[in-house]
């Protein structure tokens, strides 16, 4: 693939994406009122400040979960396939699961997956 369709291909991606937001700003309904602008909870009046910080380990916990389980979905096709690319497949998906079990080893070091 040259450079030209490289180029084609992104020019196409600005012009779609581009040409979608502006036709969605055009054409899409809008109204104005006051209770566009407040914070949602339930159709109940929020109590006390709506803006709450949650503390980082549970996102990096779903960070995490994320992480492992795309990773792990890589491993179906191998699975599926593994008559057929023999030895090699078998190699490279050991390399994986490894290099998965570093990085939950690493996890699990930095105690990044007690929950407290």
């Amino acid at each position: 693939m040259g450079t030209e369709a490289i180029i084609v291909f992104f020019i196409a991606a600005v012009v779609l994406v581009g040409g979608g937001m502006i036709a969605a700003k055009l054409l899409a309904p809008t109204s104005t009122n006051t209770q566009k602008l407040e914070p949602y909870e339930c159709g109940i009046p929020t109590q006390g400040p709506t803006h709450v910080q949650f503390k980082v380990g549970y996102y990096l916990f779903a960070i995490l979960f994320l992480l492992f389980d795309v990773e792990m979905i890589f491993l179906v096709p191998w699975a599926v396939v593994m008559k057929n690319i023999g030895l090699t497949g078998l190699i490279s998906a050991i390399i994986f699961i490894l290099i998965l079990g570093l990085g939950l080893l690493y996890a699990w070091k930095k105690k990044a997956l007690i929950w407290e």
